[in-house]
């Protein structure tokens, strides 16, 4: 089987880009592909871990509010599943 060519846009500190196509494997491309699939969900636990969400939740109790469920669809909306 022939290796897929992807391209490879690299975007540098300065503001320029560069790109560069590679052939990838079969493997290769499998690995890649999987590890996009789950780019999402590291990207939201990472978020989730910056909210301080018991407290959130406490607040939103006492005063009516819903900044903690804002705060997660925010997240949702930023990083979707594909």
């Amino acid at each position: 089987m022939a290796a897929a060519q992807n391209t490879i846009v690299t975007h540098h500190a300065d503001g320029t880009s560069s790109t560069e196509v590679v052939d990838w494997t079969a493997e290769e491309t499998a690995a890649h592909a999987a590890a996009d699939a789950i780019a999402w969900k590291s990207a939201r636990e990472s978020a989730y871990a910056e909210l301080n969400q018991f407290e959130m939740q406490y607040d939103d109790q006492e005063d009516g509010t819903t900044t903690w469920v804002d705060a997660i669809a925010a997240i949702k909306v930023a990083h979707p599943k594909p």
